[in-house]
């Protein structure tokens, strides 16, 4: 998918001078960072539902329990 975004333009110019050296795109350079960064700042499903009851002082089954006898 194509998009649109501002780059500096220093940034532009280093980005050329390395896609020179590694016989590479800009754009190939680009959508590389882009993975990089957000593999960086993937944020893990479970680790984000891990001990969502942790703080509550009943336990999980018996608020499931309690929910359902109200059916």
């Amino acid at each position: 998918m194509r998009t649109l975004i501002d780059i500096e333009e220093e940034n532009i110019k280093e980005l050329d001078r390395l896609a020179a050296r590694q016989k590479r795109s800009r754009a190939a350079l680009i959508r590389d960072a882009v993975s990089d960064y957000l593999d960086r700042n993937a944020v893990e499903d479970s680790g984000e539902a891990f001990g969502l009851w942790g703080e509550r002082k009943t336990d999980g089954l018996r608020y499931q329990e309690k929910l359902r006898s109200e059916w």
